[in-house]
């Protein structure tokens, strides 16, 4: 039986984060706290001396810089693609949570009730974010069958690769926390996928953020 593991990473805290705001594909940095949950995720898998054979990052800069605390770590560099992007909340990007249910309240009522094919006028539907992620995790089992991947992305993109490791329906509410910075571990056995473990960030200095995209 061959396992490919993945540990996923979700992104250090940027400002959007603490503002509650909105983020999808808008490409925000890191804030003060986010550089420093970065490196100290990243001397956290030292300190276990964790042996990855391949990095991956999404593309956006938040991702991407908390990826660079491996690479600068590890010194090795991480491939960036761009289907592990956030979720695109189309005209709820930029747009806190409180300000959303007063500025698109249909669109916000959609959003909260899970509908799978909502696209938020020009967004993705849950549906279309779930097909992209899982296609792109495939993509990258099957390109490193037997290995251990480690892959920074996003809160919501990590809660879809929950789902699909767990068989969470996407219309089901919630079921973990994604925080900032956090290391959660998945794995695949050739027929199925697994959760093998969630939620850590007991490396962390403070607490972390959950991330908003429900």
């Amino acid at each position: 039986m061959t396992i490919t593991q993945f540990c996923l990473v979700r992104h250090g805290e940027t400002d959007w984060n603490a503002a509650h705001r909105l983020q999808g594909h808008t490409d925000i940095d890191l804030n003060a706290r986010g550089l420093a949950q970065a490196d100290q995720m990243a001397r956290a898998l030292k300190k276990i001396n964790l042996q990855f054979d391949v990095l991956y990052t999404s593309d956006l800069q938040r991702a991407a810089k908390t990826a660079g605390a491996i690479e600068r770590l590890f010194k090795t560099s991480a491939i960036s693609n761009s289907a592990l992007r956030e979720r695109h909340l189309g005209a709820l990007q930029g747009l806190t949570t409180d300000e959303a249910p007063l500025l698109e309240p249909e669109l916000w009522k959609s959003h909260l009730s899970r509908n799978i094919e909502e696209r938020l006028h020009d967004g993705e539907s849950i549906q279309q974010f779930a097909d992209r992620i899982q296609t792109a995790l495939e993509q990258i089992r099957l390109q490193h069958l037997g290995k251990t991947i480690l892959l920074v992305s996003h809160g919501g993109a990590l809660d879809m690769m929950y789902r699909i490791a767990s068989n969470q329906p996407l219309n089901a509410a919630k079921a973990v926390a994604v925080p900032n910075a956090s290391l959660n571990w998945i794995s695949h056995n050739g027929h199925a996928w697994k959760v093998d473990s969630w939620s850590d960030i007991s490396h962390l200095e403070d607490l972390a953020l959950d991330n908003l995209d429900l």
